[in-house]
Parts: structure tokens; sequence; C-alpha cells
């Protein structure tokens, strides 16, 4: 498909402090109020990095965190220091009552609407965080922990993640991880599922089943069966098992819930390399995986739409040009998944050097479907840019 110009041009700059790196929210977390109307995002410009809230109209902002030690240690940002500093793993932002949750140190704090800070409740010892989640309804906030072990302990990693095998070692030490579920209104642990030799970083709520929880084992070995959970309150059930063409060695990746809690959509690549795109009901039944038919194996976030929609900043090739594809473009792809089809619509590109966590333009669609909001230093610094999700 040739590229028109304007595709690279259509795009718009949202967060405006040259002098700094801000970024998105975790992609499972939105970063928009319901109504579109302000942006919630991470920003180094006191030097440590803080909350803020954004009004898009105004462009008026709030300091939602008051930071001042570094940032924790934790999945993904393995040279923070241990029980010390602000998770940026961890902000969970519900868009309705506009709350804001976030781990600063061993402390689960929560941000209202009106600006009032409380602490939440406070972490166990020994155990380290990653990314968290709240429920749609906002009674329930999901906290997954790993037995610190698992990440080299209180020693402060300065090469950016540990030298041995994570899940290698959990499995060989028989380690654990735990669904911590806390009320968002008393703080009280109301859950504490334990899942051993699990290394959980990624954990999701049914859109409209809060006591359904979509979670992760990471970097795992046998990826194709072993990534993808979910604990429905009473049982663990695998989400994508050996058998009908789908093999232990393929490569599994970013579940993440369809809009209407119906089913599960993912994507990765099988073990001869051929990527796909995937959906699962929440049983283990139904599967469908879509071949990527340009062939890319370049790496990619997927972003859950409306249905039959999903946003992409990778996957997409244009005549060959490996320069200008993949990881570089924001791409919508229209799912026909009763034909087995997915159409692919470059809308711009990202051109993020993804040189760390951070750098990840992880994007988001907008609740009113207008926009894909996206991170990237293409200018240097990290900002937060946006696209028309249905260009003119």
């Amino acid at each position: 498909m040739p590229l028109d110009v304007t595709i690279i041009m259509n795009l718009e700059k949202v967060t405006q402090n040259s002098n700094a790196n801000e970024q998105l929210l975790y992609f499972t977390s939105t970063s928009l109020t319901s109504t579109d109307e302000r942006l919630i995002f991470m920003s180094d410009r006191c030097g440590n990095t803080n909350i803020y809230s954004l009004c898009l109209r105004t462009k008026k902002e709030q300091k939602l965190s008051d930071n001042t030690d570094g940032f924790l240690k934790s999945y993904v940002y393995f040279d923070g220091s241990p029980y010390e500093g602000l998770g940026k793993a961890s902000p969970s932002f519900h868009a309705e009552s506009s709350t804001l949750y976030y781990i600063q140190g061993k402390e689960i704090r929560k941000v209202t609407s009106n600006g009032k800070k409380t602490i939440l409740a406070n972490l166990p010892d020994d155990q380290m965080t990653a990314f968290t989640h709240v429920s749609s309804d906002n009674r329930r906030l999901c906290v997954p922990t790993t037995d610190e072990r698992a990440l080299g302990g209180k020693e402060k990693l300065s090469d950016g993640r540990p030298n041995y095998n994570i899940d290698e070692r959990v499995q060989s030490e028989s380690l654990s991880s735990y669904l911590r579920v806390y009320d968002t209104t008393t703080g009280e642990e109301i859950l504490t599922e334990q899942v051993k030799k699990a290394w959980i970083t990624h954990v999701q709520f049914n859109p409209t089943k809060s006591d359904q929880i979509l979670y992760n084992h990471e970097w795992p070995s046998q990826c194709g069966i072993r990534r993808m959970w979910l604990f429905d309150g009473k049982n663990h059930i695998r989400l994508r098992s050996e058998g009908k063409g789908i093999s232990c060695d393929d490569y599994t990746c970013h579940e993440m819930w369809e809009r209407d809690g119906s089913a599960i959509v993912y994507h990765g690549a099988y073990k001869d390399k051929r990527p796909y795109i995937g959906r699962v009901h929440s049983d283990g039944t139904n599967h469908q995986e879509i071949l990527i038919e340009n062939g890319s194996n370049r790496y990619g976030h997927f972003t859950v739409g409306e249905s039959g929609v999903l946003v992409s900043d990778g996957y997409y090739e244009s005549n060959g040009d490996k320069k200008s594809s993949g990881g570089d473009w924001i791409c919508r792809i229209d799912v026909d998944w009763k034909n087995g089809e997915s159409n692919w619509v470059p809308l711009c590109r990202n051109a993020s050097s993804w040189d760390s966590q951070d750098s990840h333009p992880h994007p988001i669609i907008d609740h009113r479907n207008n926009y894909v909001y996206f991170t990237s230093d293409m200018e240097g610094k990290r900002a937060v840019y946006r696209t028309p999700l249905y260009p003119a």
C-alpha cells in the first residue's frame, strides 16, 4: 500500500512541556475521563516522575501526586528503588468517577476527582508489584504482587533487569504471585488469591463482571499455553491450550478484554514466526486466530476499541520498507472475526525510539472513538500525541 505524505503529518501534540518526558498511563488503563475532556499522564518535569491531569480544552493542569523519592522497583522498572518512590507501572484510572489509584513505596494511594488524597491500604512486606487495574464499577482495585525473590529482592539493579531467567527462578524455587483485591472505599483486602509458580504482571477485571480477573504469567516458558489465564472467583482457567494448531512454543502476549466483556483479544506469533491476532471466550472456548497477512514480525501492542476495531503500534509494513514500518506506525485494524479477515489502516507515524518501556507508544482509543492517543519521543523528549481514529 503506497503511503500518502499526509498520513505522516496527521497528528497533534497534546502535552506541551518540551523540557520534560511525558507519557500515558499503561494501556490497560484509560488515561482519559469518560467525557474525554481531561488527560491523565506522567511527567518528570519536577525531577521525579509524578502524575498530572490536563484539561484538553483550557490546557489547565493539576498535579495529582507528590512523589519526591524516585521510582519504585517493580515489573519493567527493575532498576527502581526497592519499596520507595512512585510505582510507574501502578497508576490505574477510573474514567467515570475521575478517581486515580497508584502505589507510592508500600502505600496504595487514592486521588478523587476533587483532588482529595488518601492512603487506601498498605502492601505487605517482601512483595513486589506490577500493573494494577480498577473495576468498571470503581468498587475494587486489583494489585498483583510477587515474592520479592523473583525480582532480586531488596537489591537495586543498575543494568535494567535481572541477569537471570525470572520465570525459571519462579518455577525452580516454587515462588508465588498473588491476586490482591482491595475495597476502594474501605481499603480492606477482600481477596488474596495465591497463584503458585507464577509471575503475574498484568491484571484486568472483566468490564461487566468484577469477579472475573484476566491475568498472565510473564515471560514464561511454554508461552503459547502458559501466558493467559482467567480467575472466575473459584477456578483458574487456561485460555489457550495445546492442540488444533496451537503449540506451547508459540508466542502469546498482551491479552485484553473486549469492551463488552464477551471475549478476550490477544496477539502473538506461531512457532514458525507467522504473526496472528486472536480472540477467545472467557471460558477458554471459541478460539479464533487470524494470520497477519503482511508477515510482519515487528513488536507491537493492540488496544481494543468498539466491536471489530483494534489499534496497534506495530505490524504494518509498506512495500517491504523496513525503515518506515512495524513499530513506527499507529494503525487501525478492522477485524471481521466471522470471516477471519483483517484490514489494516495506517493512521500516522509514531516514530518513537522504543528504547525503554516508557517510550513504547501504548496507544489507547478515547471513549467517543474519535482519537487514538499514544506516547512518542519523536522530538527527543517523550510526549503524548493523538491522531484521528477515522481520518477524513
